[in-house]
């Protein structure tokens, strides 16, 4: 596997360099009309941040609280791992007729097109450490982006009574259930991210109805 860099070495790929200057600069206070948001999912070959890896990435950005469909993302990785359970579910097969591109290749096209835009995943933690396990695997760092996490937004739009319900882990399925999205294509990558997408308009558009959220910093400090 071909290494942009080596550990500490700091001669980067231009397309990194400038993913960090644009951290660079100072964040102004915005609303969340003037934020580019970017819902994006990751399908890989397990659960294991070590041992399994990316298969495919899809996203789509959200401006104006809009989901932009002309503003969107899907790539699929060449297969170097092969996990039978996970293929009967998201049913990417080594020799499936995706185009599929090199890790390298696909970890820069993601790079370039999400900048520094606010990430939305469903249980973004292992999203972002699917990312990071194979950026840093390429010679790079990790994401520097924010991130916020539908699972958690879910929660703080619901009127939780029960200690059960603060600590369940909503699945993606029941998102759509509760608030009436299709499931028509879930488990593709790019299906995900619009779903996704869909939902944090629906949870953020709620927290704003019961006054739990006014500007767009009050969605990064609910826990």
């Amino acid at each position: 596997m071909q290494l942009w860099s080596k550990k500490n070495n700091k001669n980067y790929p231009d397309f990194w360099k400038e993913y960090l200057a644009l951290f660079n600069k100072k964040r102004s206070r915005q609303s969340q009309n003037e934020f580019r948001f970017v819902a994006f999912d990751t399908e890989t070959t397990g659960f294991n941040y070590e041992e399994d890896r990316v298969l495919s990435i899809g996203a789509v950005a959200i401006t104006n609280s809009t989901i932009d469909v002309s503003d969107q993302l899907e790539v699929y990785l060449t297969q170097e791992v092969f996990n039978e359970y996970t293929v009967e579910i998201h049913g990417i097969r080594k020799n499936s007729e995706e185009v599929k591109i090199s890790e390298e290749r696909a970890l820069q096209l993601f790079i370039e097109y999400i900048g520094n835009a606010v990430l939305i995943a469903h249980h973004a933690d292992f999203d972002r450490k699917m990312i990071n396990k194979a950026l840093q695997q390429q010679g790079l760092g990790v994401l520097k982006n924010r991130f916020l996490d539908t699972g958690v937004l879910f929660k703080n739009s619901k009127h939780l009574v029960y200690r059960n319900d603060l600590i369940k882990s909503y699945t993606l399925d029941e998102l759509c259930n509760d608030l009436k999205i299709s499931k028509s294509d879930r488990h593709t990558a790019s299906g995900d991210a619009f779903i996704t997408a869909m939902a944090f308009l629906k949870i953020t558009s709620k927290l704003k109805r019961d006054k739990k959220i006014q500007r767009i910093d009050d969605l990064f400090i609910l826990k």
